[in-house]
């Protein structure tokens, strides 16, 4: 089980083109639809919708692969 985050957290992943930070805008634990593609998410591992902070870019992440920054 990957780290429980909630709607606000700052967090940072790695993209294609380096480390991108955002706060994440809302918690999935349900399969959620997203840029064609299911996610797959449950109460116990959650894909969370993320708002980069350097553009409009919304990214959808498991917790495995964030970490929380300040």
């Amino acid at each position: 089980m990957s780290a429980t985050f909630k709607v606000g957290d700052h967090v940072r992943w790695n993209s294609e083109a380096g480390h991108v930070s955002g706060k994440i805008t809302q918690v999935h634990k349900r399969d959620t639809d997203y840029k064609g593609y299911t996610h797959h998410a449950s109460a116990e591992d959650p894909q969370y919708e993320i708002k980069s902070d350097k553009t409009d870019h919304v990214a959808m992440h498991k917790g495995s692969a964030l970490h929380k920054i300040d």
